[in-house]
């Protein structure tokens, strides 16, 4: 059973960094799309950054650009999101996703793990 697994959330102070990581199981990550998604209460989800597997291309939304880094570690099964000067803003559950196509939205995703927790102290 295709699964994905994701770690990394935690408490940061604002202006630190954070390195999130989904792991895959049940699937070769390396030929699908992989996305980090958030949701903060009361908001929809919002797709953050995704890297296609089948040529490493990129998304990454307008908020996060030049602060956060998507890469895939086709050996480990893995993709991380380092992300920077993290704002006040960025609090939410981050979500690993996957799907087979190059998509980058919420409902092209195929399966979703759980979620992981961060939080931005002031």
């Amino acid at each position: 059973q295709e699964q994905v697994v994701e770690s990394g959330g935690g408490l940061v102070e604002a202006g630190g960094s954070l390195r999130l990581s989904c792991a895959a199981s049940g699937f070769t990550l390396g030929t699908y799309t992989i996305g980090w998604f958030r949701q903060a209460p009361g908001r929809e989800r919002e797709a953050v950054s995704c890297i296609s597997g089948r040529d490493g291309d990129t998304y990454y939304r307008d908020s996060v650009k030049g602060r956060s880094t998507i890469s895939r570690d086709n050996a480990r099964n893995t993709v991380s999101l380092q992300m920077n000067s993290l704002r006040p803003e960025d609090p939410d559950v981050y979500y690993c996703a996957a799907a087979i196509r190059w998509v980058c939205f919420d409902y092209g995703m195929d399966f979703w793990g759980n979620g992981t927790l961060v939080t931005v102290s002031s």
